[in-house]
Protein backbone atom coordinates (compact mmCIF):
# COMPACT_ATOMS: atom_id res chain seq x y z
CA UNK A 1 0.00 0.00 0.00
CA UNK A 2 1.07 3.70 -0.52
CA UNK A 3 1.72 6.02 2.10
CA UNK A 4 2.33 9.60 3.32
CA UNK A 5 5.79 9.69 4.19
CA UNK A 6 6.22 14.07 4.89
CA UNK A 7 3.88 16.73 5.23
CA UNK A 8 4.48 20.34 4.93
CA UNK A 9 2.27 23.96 5.60
CA UNK A 10 4.64 25.79 3.14
CA UNK A 11 4.71 29.44 2.14
CA UNK A 12 4.92 30.48 -1.61
CA UNK A 13 4.91 34.08 -1.55
CA UNK A 14 5.97 35.82 -4.71
CA UNK A 15 9.16 37.34 -3.58
CA UNK A 16 11.14 34.26 -2.77
CA UNK A 17 11.23 33.82 -6.58
CA UNK A 18 12.31 37.45 -7.18
CA UNK A 19 16.25 37.84 -8.27
CA UNK A 20 18.58 38.04 -5.08
CA UNK A 21 19.03 42.13 -5.42
CA UNK A 22 15.22 42.78 -5.81
CA UNK A 23 14.45 40.38 -2.37
CA UNK A 24 17.57 42.02 -0.56
CA UNK A 25 16.33 45.54 -1.40
CA UNK A 26 13.02 45.09 -0.33
CA UNK A 27 13.82 43.22 2.95
CA UNK A 28 16.15 46.18 4.33
CA UNK A 29 19.74 44.61 2.77
CA UNK A 30 19.13 41.02 4.07
CA UNK A 31 17.70 37.76 2.77
CA UNK A 32 14.56 36.67 3.44
CA UNK A 33 14.63 33.55 5.30
CA UNK A 34 11.80 32.21 3.40
CA UNK A 35 14.36 31.31 0.58
CA UNK A 36 17.05 30.03 3.01
CA UNK A 37 14.21 27.39 4.76
CA UNK A 38 13.26 26.59 1.30
CA UNK A 39 16.68 25.64 0.19
CA UNK A 40 17.57 23.96 3.61
CA UNK A 41 14.45 21.91 3.48
CA UNK A 42 15.41 20.97 -0.36
CA UNK A 43 18.79 19.67 1.28
CA UNK A 44 17.20 17.60 4.54
CA UNK A 45 13.71 16.13 2.77
CA UNK A 46 13.38 17.06 -1.10
CA UNK A 47 16.73 16.04 -2.44
CA UNK A 48 16.18 12.07 -0.98
CA UNK A 49 15.06 9.21 -2.69
CA UNK A 50 12.35 8.46 0.00
CA UNK A 51 9.41 9.62 -1.73
CA UNK A 52 7.92 9.06 -5.02
CA UNK A 53 5.62 11.73 -5.33
CA UNK A 54 4.30 15.12 -4.06
CA UNK A 55 1.15 16.53 -3.54
CA UNK A 56 0.31 20.16 -3.92
CA UNK A 57 -2.67 21.30 -1.94
CA UNK A 58 -3.05 24.79 -3.70
CA UNK A 59 -4.60 27.55 -1.85
CA UNK A 60 -4.75 29.50 -5.45
CA UNK A 61 -6.72 27.27 -7.07
CA UNK A 62 -10.27 27.94 -6.11
CA UNK A 63 -12.88 25.22 -8.17
CA UNK A 64 -16.66 25.51 -7.47
CA UNK A 65 -18.68 22.63 -8.19
CA UNK A 66 -15.83 20.01 -6.86
CA UNK A 67 -12.36 19.15 -6.49
CA UNK A 68 -10.34 18.60 -8.46
CA UNK A 69 -7.30 16.95 -8.81
CA UNK A 70 -4.57 16.93 -12.02
CA UNK A 71 -3.82 13.72 -13.40
CA UNK A 72 -1.49 14.10 -16.34
CA UNK A 73 1.51 12.40 -17.47
CA UNK A 74 3.72 15.58 -17.30
CA UNK A 75 3.18 19.14 -17.02
CA UNK A 76 5.45 21.93 -18.72
CA UNK A 77 5.47 24.96 -20.27
CA UNK A 78 6.19 28.70 -19.33
CA UNK A 79 4.07 30.76 -16.34
CA UNK A 80 3.50 34.20 -15.80
CA UNK A 81 1.41 35.12 -13.24
CA UNK A 82 -1.59 36.70 -13.81
CA UNK A 83 -1.21 38.65 -10.20
CA UNK A 84 2.05 39.58 -10.36
CA UNK A 85 3.48 39.68 -13.89
CA UNK A 86 6.06 41.79 -13.36
CA UNK A 87 7.60 39.65 -11.09
CA UNK A 88 6.98 35.65 -12.17
CA UNK A 89 7.05 36.17 -15.49
CA UNK A 90 8.05 32.72 -18.05
CA UNK A 91 8.85 30.95 -15.91
CA UNK A 92 10.07 27.24 -17.02
CA UNK A 93 8.39 24.13 -15.33
CA UNK A 94 8.58 20.39 -16.58
CA UNK A 95 7.23 17.81 -13.94
CA UNK A 96 5.89 14.21 -14.32
CA UNK A 97 2.51 13.96 -12.71
CA UNK A 98 1.08 10.68 -11.51
CA UNK A 99 -2.64 9.89 -12.96
CA UNK A 100 -2.83 6.53 -11.45
CA UNK A 101 -2.56 8.39 -8.01
CA UNK A 102 -4.85 10.93 -8.82
CA UNK A 103 -7.66 8.41 -10.23
CA UNK A 104 -7.49 6.51 -7.19
CA UNK A 105 -8.12 9.85 -4.78
CA UNK A 106 -10.72 10.70 -7.21
CA UNK A 107 -12.22 6.98 -6.53
CA UNK A 108 -12.77 7.49 -2.82
CA UNK A 109 -15.23 10.52 -3.46
CA UNK A 110 -18.36 8.56 -2.88
CA UNK A 111 -17.23 7.05 0.11
CA UNK A 112 -16.14 10.04 2.52
CA UNK A 113 -18.82 12.12 1.08
CA UNK A 114 -17.71 14.67 -1.88
CA UNK A 115 -17.10 15.35 -5.44
CA UNK A 116 -13.72 14.84 -6.76
CA UNK A 117 -12.58 14.66 -10.79
CA UNK A 118 -9.19 13.83 -11.64
CA UNK A 119 -8.44 15.43 -14.64
CA UNK A 120 -5.63 15.73 -17.64
CA UNK A 121 -6.14 18.19 -19.72
CA UNK A 122 -2.82 19.47 -21.02
CA UNK A 123 -4.32 23.27 -20.94
CA UNK A 124 -5.47 23.04 -17.54
CA UNK A 125 -3.93 26.49 -15.31
CA UNK A 126 -1.19 26.12 -12.81
CA UNK A 127 -0.59 28.51 -10.30
CA UNK A 128 2.01 30.23 -8.64
CA UNK A 129 1.53 28.32 -5.09
CA UNK A 130 2.64 25.04 -6.44
CA UNK A 131 5.06 26.41 -9.72
CA UNK A 132 7.25 28.42 -6.56
CA UNK A 133 7.38 25.82 -4.39
CA UNK A 134 8.58 23.24 -7.44
CA UNK A 135 10.96 25.65 -8.33
CA UNK A 136 12.59 25.40 -5.37
CA UNK A 137 11.55 21.67 -4.32
CA UNK A 138 11.52 19.42 -7.23
CA UNK A 139 13.53 21.56 -10.28
CA UNK A 140 16.18 18.96 -10.95
CA UNK A 141 14.80 16.16 -9.82
CA UNK A 142 13.30 14.51 -12.78
CA UNK A 143 11.71 11.44 -11.43
CA UNK A 144 9.39 13.22 -8.76
CA UNK A 145 5.85 13.48 -9.83
CA UNK A 146 3.74 16.49 -8.35
CA UNK A 147 0.11 16.23 -8.40
CA UNK A 148 -1.68 19.41 -7.41
CA UNK A 149 -5.12 19.45 -5.80
CA UNK A 150 -7.27 22.91 -5.67
CA UNK A 151 -9.08 24.22 -2.56
CA UNK A 152 -13.06 24.66 -3.70
CA UNK A 153 -14.82 27.62 -2.90
CA UNK A 154 -18.09 26.91 -2.28
CA UNK A 155 -16.95 24.14 0.20
CA UNK A 156 -16.63 24.74 4.06
CA UNK A 157 -14.49 22.89 6.48
CA UNK A 158 -15.91 19.82 7.01
CA UNK A 159 -15.59 19.69 3.12
CA UNK A 160 -12.13 20.09 2.57
CA UNK A 161 -11.11 17.49 5.74
CA UNK A 162 -13.43 15.38 3.13
CA UNK A 163 -11.49 15.88 0.65
CA UNK A 164 -8.31 15.00 2.75
CA UNK A 165 -9.36 11.43 3.91
CA UNK A 166 -10.45 10.40 0.48
CA UNK A 167 -6.78 11.74 -0.65
CA UNK A 168 -4.84 9.50 2.32
CA UNK A 169 -6.98 6.82 1.16
CA UNK A 170 -6.27 7.16 -2.52
CA UNK A 171 -2.03 7.09 -1.53
CA UNK A 172 -3.32 4.35 0.74
CA UNK A 173 -4.65 1.78 -2.42
CA UNK A 174 -1.82 3.07 -4.57
CA UNK A 175 0.77 0.13 -3.99
CA UNK A 176 4.36 1.11 -3.26
CA UNK A 177 3.66 5.09 -3.49
CA UNK A 178 5.56 7.34 -0.72
CA UNK A 179 4.10 10.77 -0.89
CA UNK A 180 5.23 14.18 0.71
CA UNK A 181 2.13 16.36 0.84
CA UNK A 182 2.40 20.44 1.18
CA UNK A 183 -0.43 22.58 2.00
CA UNK A 184 0.76 25.78 0.21
CA UNK A 185 -0.35 28.82 1.90
CA UNK A 186 -0.46 31.51 4.71
CA UNK A 187 -1.77 31.74 7.83
CA UNK A 188 -3.21 35.04 8.58
CA UNK A 189 -3.72 36.77 5.23
CA UNK A 190 -5.10 40.76 5.02
CA UNK A 191 -2.62 42.79 2.88
CA UNK A 192 -2.05 46.62 3.08
CA UNK A 193 -4.04 49.05 1.10
CA UNK A 194 -2.10 49.86 -1.97
CA UNK A 195 -1.07 53.15 -0.61
CA UNK A 196 0.35 52.00 2.36
CA UNK A 197 1.57 48.56 1.51
CA UNK A 198 5.09 49.82 0.27
CA UNK A 199 6.08 51.24 3.69
CA UNK A 200 5.41 46.97 4.75
CA UNK A 201 7.42 45.22 2.57
CA UNK A 202 10.04 44.12 4.88
CA UNK A 203 9.92 40.44 6.32
CA UNK A 204 10.02 41.89 10.06
CA UNK A 205 6.52 40.33 11.57
CA UNK A 206 6.11 44.02 12.91
CA UNK A 207 4.73 44.66 9.53
CA UNK A 208 2.03 42.10 9.98
CA UNK A 209 -1.14 43.76 9.14
CA UNK A 210 -2.48 43.49 13.09
CA UNK A 211 -0.81 42.75 16.03
CA UNK A 212 -3.35 40.39 17.04
CA UNK A 213 -3.21 38.39 13.75
CA UNK A 214 0.09 38.75 14.20
CA UNK A 215 0.36 36.35 18.06
CA UNK A 216 -2.69 34.05 16.35
CA UNK A 217 -0.51 33.19 13.72
CA UNK A 218 2.35 32.29 16.44
CA UNK A 219 -0.45 30.76 18.88
CA UNK A 220 -1.03 27.89 16.26
CA UNK A 221 2.80 27.96 15.38
CA UNK A 222 3.57 26.78 18.77
CA UNK A 223 0.65 24.27 18.84
CA UNK A 224 1.52 22.88 15.90
CA UNK A 225 5.25 22.37 16.96
CA UNK A 226 3.76 20.79 20.01
CA UNK A 227 2.09 18.38 17.68
CA UNK A 228 -1.48 19.64 18.82
CA UNK A 229 -3.39 19.87 15.61
CA UNK A 230 -6.30 19.32 17.83
CA UNK A 231 -6.14 22.59 19.50
CA UNK A 232 -5.28 24.10 15.59
CA UNK A 233 -8.88 22.63 14.60
CA UNK A 234 -11.12 22.83 17.41
CA UNK A 235 -10.13 27.19 17.08
CA UNK A 236 -10.62 27.37 13.71
CA UNK A 237 -14.02 29.53 14.05
CA UNK A 238 -11.39 32.09 16.38
CA UNK A 239 -8.59 32.01 13.80
CA UNK A 240 -10.97 33.03 10.51
CA UNK A 241 -11.46 36.16 12.76
CA UNK A 242 -7.68 36.65 11.24
CA UNK A 243 -8.48 35.70 7.45
CA UNK A 244 -5.96 32.92 6.84
CA UNK A 245 -5.22 32.37 3.16
CA UNK A 246 -8.54 30.54 1.48
CA UNK A 247 -9.95 29.91 4.77
CA UNK A 248 -7.24 27.76 5.93
CA UNK A 249 -8.19 25.10 3.70
CA UNK A 250 -5.14 23.74 2.31
CA UNK A 251 -3.70 22.82 5.76
CA UNK A 252 -7.86 21.32 6.19
CA UNK A 253 -6.99 18.78 3.40
CA UNK A 254 -3.59 18.10 4.83
CA UNK A 255 -5.44 17.50 8.35
CA UNK A 256 -7.94 15.25 7.05
CA UNK A 257 -5.06 13.31 5.19
CA UNK A 258 -2.96 13.18 8.65
CA UNK A 259 -5.98 12.21 11.16
CA UNK A 260 -7.17 15.69 11.58
CA UNK A 261 -7.51 16.18 15.81
CA UNK A 262 -5.20 12.66 16.33
CA UNK A 263 -2.64 13.75 14.30
CA UNK A 264 0.46 14.11 16.60
CA UNK A 265 2.99 14.69 14.23
CA UNK A 266 5.24 18.28 15.63
CA UNK A 267 5.84 20.61 13.11
CA UNK A 268 10.01 21.74 12.58
CA UNK A 269 10.19 25.20 11.55
CA UNK A 270 12.53 26.11 8.20
CA UNK A 271 13.33 29.60 8.55
CA UNK A 272 11.81 32.85 10.56
CA UNK A 273 8.01 33.51 10.79
CA UNK A 274 7.80 36.94 8.03
CA UNK A 275 5.90 39.27 7.10
CA UNK A 276 4.49 39.70 3.31
CA UNK A 277 2.97 42.75 3.17
CA UNK A 278 0.47 42.01 5.93
CA UNK A 279 0.46 38.30 5.62
CA UNK A 280 1.59 35.70 8.04
CA UNK A 281 4.40 33.11 6.31
CA UNK A 282 5.95 30.29 7.45
CA UNK A 283 7.56 26.91 7.13
CA UNK A 284 6.48 24.51 8.80
CA UNK A 285 7.45 20.56 8.09
CA UNK A 286 6.01 17.65 9.67
CA UNK A 287 7.86 14.18 10.07
CA UNK A 288 6.01 10.81 10.29
CA UNK A 289 5.68 9.83 13.60
CA UNK A 290 7.62 6.34 13.93
CA UNK A 291 4.29 5.36 15.35
CA UNK A 292 2.00 7.12 12.65
CA UNK A 293 0.29 10.03 12.37
CA UNK A 294 -2.13 9.60 14.66
CA UNK A 295 0.90 7.79 16.97
CA UNK A 296 -1.63 4.58 17.03
CA UNK A 297 0.66 3.05 14.11
CA UNK A 298 -2.73 2.77 12.30
CA UNK A 299 -3.11 4.68 8.63
CA UNK A 300 -4.97 8.07 9.36
CA UNK A 301 -7.69 6.95 7.26
CA UNK A 302 -8.83 4.84 9.70
CA UNK A 303 -10.46 7.32 11.88
CA UNK A 304 -14.14 6.45 12.79
CA UNK A 305 -14.91 10.18 12.22
CA UNK A 306 -14.67 9.23 8.15
CA UNK A 307 -18.33 9.51 7.29
CA UNK A 308 -19.30 7.03 4.78
CA UNK A 309 -22.01 8.93 2.86
CA UNK A 310 -23.17 12.27 1.53
CA UNK A 311 -24.85 13.99 4.53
Amino acid sequence: MGEIVGAGLLAHVPTIVLPEADRLELNEGKEITLVTGLRQLREDVFDSDDYDTVVVLDSHWATTVEFVVTAQQRRAGLFTSEELPRGMCRMPYDFPGDPELAHNIARFADKHGTWVTAIDDEYLPIYYATINLWKFLGEGLPDKRWVTIGVCQTGDMEDHLRLGRALADGIATTPGRRVLVIASGALSHTFWPLRELRDHESSDPGHIFTSEAREADYERIAWFKEGRHDKVLDTMDEFWKYKPEARFYHYLMMAGALGEQACVAEARQYGEYENSIGTGQVHLWFDRPAEGWTGTGAPASASPRTPHSRS
